[in-house]
């Protein structure tokens, strides 16, 4: 746990922060077909934006294959962009593998993912010899029983026949059999084809290790590494490994042989079954990889949630901890990680962030980015990687290589001069969030389940109001389980939340410390219905669409709060505090707080003998510009009436326009800002293609969708979120100024019109197998506004 700051230090530091906590981006390697040069571009061009590194992935074919996954030509290609990385100052990082899960050629049957496979049959009274053939190479019998239908006995297996003995009837027999899943590697490199591997085998990690993870890294140098990663767990239905029933008893103290077939009903041997198959997880894979990555002294960084079953806890044998996934008022993978990292004293906790934002590909604006950022900043989480960025040979026709799915996060987005001042915001925020620790007075116990994929069954089990109720009061939580009530003191819960029905599952230890919270004076609420009116008080209640985040520095907190609603959102705070929010060029101190949509703010109470500042005047005049306005798309400036929305001329561009006109003013006597309006709603459903899990950001800008503001050639700043507003003071003069506009949109129109992606997509379909479909390409151009899309005003202020 790092030590904590002061509010002086975070106060002094907040503008211009260490760059430890840059956004970083996951880079696609397509192919892999990887060129130096091209290498050290895209390094370069992401460097100069302010990201702080890269996350390496490597994915399926765009192209012809130059370096065939695990080749020397590979493991030198990662080598060079490893040193090319450390001499910008980025980090760099490495995924184990290629695609997920982890697997691939090397990995054999006695090393592949395994799932128990049931055949159930009905049986008269007589006696019955079956013999066992495996259905498929690779199957292996386990066991067979005999019963009613609600008891069952094991029947002798031999000579390679099941021996069923007479009996009454009617009555089943049930042929348990351990199946390889079937499941390969997703989205493989070419070469890295084949099994998933045995998340329950510490010989089956080793494997991986030896064959796929050890030349990575031994490439990548282990100095120039920042982590080596693991992303989310999809071994699906792998709920089998060979040494199991030894495991479970010598886990569980009994056999489970004689009871196997209880897993196919709602039993308690199936949490038993469970928590044996979350135990051998960590032990034979994540403690496995930690090890081994500690040995060549790199941190290992993992999503640890899906399938197999990882329980919250799990995280803790790992060094870094990371989610995906937003939504500040629910349950998202990013809570599952943010709630490990503060039980078990983790500092700094990641996201895959933006991985399905505003599909398809290049259709996210930097509204989008900071929207969904900022929900991910609301659900624990202070270290965002980007996902993401994909490799793409400069002198490709049309845009290009892009992932199947996901935003295009790179320089091809003509929104792309606005990214540094973008990511500058989100990495203020970052770091931020990372000082002291994060104060979440009310936690949501776990309760232990027989699920495979657990973290499902907990959203499962836990009602949506629950974590909406807290949030919507201005608190926060964590998620405890079974496990993180080791290292949690019960005279420090001020409530816990225990859901309905898990009481009937409650592990005797787990029961005693509920009753020592209870007998510290804290709360445990069963019913949630009643769980607003046991809530403690929160510090600042905000209104339902403003999320807030409370973190404990030595002498004092610091609070973040975010919009993310379309409207516009005023706060009441207890006392004036000092606010800093990503427009404002210096901070102010207030008693309220105003957000505009999707605006965020960083507030520090003041002490107890400041007084609140006086309001700020209303403004003096606020005119229109009248114009007349010039556009220049690169081929000379033409006359043009605003609004003015590219696409009624040119469906198909994607690129800027710089408008022009002369701006008259009189004095210097005022603060002078350029203003575009508020914008404009966008009712929830309007793109209805849009997976629920595919976040934009519900409002049409007065400009599409970035905008640099130049007057008299001085840079006064760039829109892209409200409230959409420059100060221009500090380069306006009397008389005649030149104002430049330059708008920037996205490459929707672009992607809409390129052929060549969708035949590059068919052919290396066609070479190497399907291993991907573009997502939603077909609504590319869906509700693209783009363009100079309000009359601005001039805004004079006292």
């Amino acid at each position: 746990m790092k030590c904590m700051a002061t509010v002086d230090d975070v106060r002094r530091q907040f503008r211009n922060p260490p760059p430890e906590a840059r956004p970083m981006m996951r880079w696609w390697w397509f192919g892999p077909s990887i060129e130096p040069a091209e290498l050290d571009r895209e390094l370069h061009a992401m460097a100069a934006a302010g990201l702080g590194g890269v996350e390496v992935a490597f994915v399926y074919p765009m192209g012809p294959v130059t370096a065939p996954f695990g080749s020397p030509e590979l493991l030198e290609l990662v080598r060079h962009a490893a040193r090319t990385a450390q001499s910008l100052g980025l980090r760099f990082d490495v995924t184990l593998g290629s695609g997920w899960s982890y697997g691939g050629g090397h990995i054999g049957p006695e090393h592949a993912a395994r799932r128990l496979h049931w055949d159930r049959r009905e049986i008269g009274g007589r006696a019955y010899d079956v013999p066992i053939v495996p259905g498929w190479p690779g199957d292996e019998f386990i066991a067979a029983y005999v019963g009613d239908g609600t008891s069952y006995v094991e029947v002798p297996f031999n000579d390679g026949a099941i021996h069923v003995p007479a009996g009454g009837q009617p009555r089943e027999v049930l042929i348990a059999t351990s199946r390889l899943t079937g499941q390969n590697v997703k989205r493989a490199a070419a070469g890295a084809e084949g099994p998933t591997l045995d998340h329950y085998s510490a010989a089956a990690a080793e494997e991986h290790i030896r064959c796929v993870a050890e030349p990575l890294v031994r490439a990548a140098t282990p100095e120039l590494l920042g982590s080596v990663f693991c992303d989310s767990l999809e071994a699906y239905d792998a709920d089998w490994t060979p040494a199991i029933f030894e495991e479970f008893a010598r886990r569980r103290g009994y056999e489970l042989r004689p009871r196997l077939y209880e897993l196919l009903s709602d039993t308690p041997l199936r949490v038993d079954f469970r928590r044996t198959l979350s135990e051998l997880y960590e032990d034979n894979f994540v403690k496995v990889f930690q090890r081994w990555a500690a040995g060549h002294g790199v941190p290992f960084r993992i999503q640890s949630y899906g399938e197999p079953p990882a329980t919250m806890s799990s995280y803790r044998f790992a060094d870094l901890f990371e989610g995906e996934g937003w939504g500040w008022k629910g349950i998202p993978e990013t809570r599952w990680a943010s709630s490990a990292a503060g039980i078990y004293g983790r500092s700094v906790v990641s996201a895959e962030v933006w991985t399905w934002v505003h599909s398809p590909s290049f259709r996210a604006t930097p509204l989008d980015l900071q929207g969904e950022a900022h929900e991910h900043f609301l659900s624990g989480v202070n270290q965002l990687i980007g996902h993401g960025w994909p490799y793409s040979p400069s002198d490709r026709p049309g845009l290009g290589w892009i992932f199947y799915a996901a935003g295009a996060l790179d320089d091809r987005n003509p929104w792309w001069p606005v990214a540094a001042d973008l990511f500058a915001s989100l990495h203020r925020i970052s770091w931020l969030l990372q000082q002291g620790t994060p104060v979440r007075p009310v936690k949501i116990y776990v309760p232990p389940l027989g699920d495979l994929n657990l973290y499902r069954a907990v959203r499962r089990s836990i009602p949506e109001s629950v974590p909406r109720t807290i949030r919507e009061a201005g608190l926060d939580f964590d998620l405890v389980d079974d496990d993180a009530i080791t290292v949690l003191d019960p005279t420090e819960i001020a409530l816990i939340v225990v859901p309905e029905g898990a009481g009937a599952t409650l592990p005797p230890e787990t029961s005693r410390w509920l009753d020592a919270v209870r007998a510290a004076g804290g709360t445990v609420v069963t019913d949630a219905a009643t769980l607003a009116e046991k809530l403690p008080p929160a510090p600042i209640t905000p209104p339902p669409d403003v999320g807030l985040a409370h973190r404990r520095l030595d002498d004092g907190d610091v609070y973040f709060i975010a919009n993310t609603g379309a409207s516009v959102q005023t706060l009441t705070l207890p006392q004036p505090m000092e606010q800093w929010t990503t427009h404002a060029a210096e901070p102010t101190t207030s008693q309220y707080a105003t957000l505009h949509p999707y605006e965020a703010a960083v507030l520090f109470p003041t002490a107890a003998q400041d007084r609140e500042l006086a309001p700020r005047a209303d403004p003096l005049t606020s005119a229109p510009v009248p114009g007349p306005w010039f556009v220049d798309f690169g081929n000379g400036p033409r006359p043009v009436d605003l609004p003015h929305r590219w696409e009624n001329e040119q469906e198909a561009y994607s690129g800027s326009a710089a408008y022009t006109t002369d701006l008259h003013l009189h004095d210097r006597t005022a603060r002078l800002f350029l203003d575009f309006g508020p914008g404009e709603p966008v009712a929830p459903g309007t793109e209805s293609y849009l997976p629920p899990n595919s976040y934009r950001a519900l409002i049409t800008p007065p400009i599409g969708v970035a905008a640099e503001i130049w007057l008299n050639d001085v840079r006064c700043g760039s829109i892209w979120a409200p409230p959409f507003r420059v100060d221009i003071t500090a380069a306006a003069k009397p008389g005649i100024n030149a104002l430049r506009i330059v708008v920037h949109n996205t490459a929707a129109n672009a992607l809409s019109a390129d052929q060549h992606l969708i035949d590059t997509a068919a052919a290396v379909t066609n070479e190497f197998g399907h291993r991907f479909d573009l997502q939603h390409i077909e609504h590319a151009a869906d509700y693209v506004n783009s363009g100079l899309l309000a009359v601005p005003s001039v805004i004079r202020q006292a």
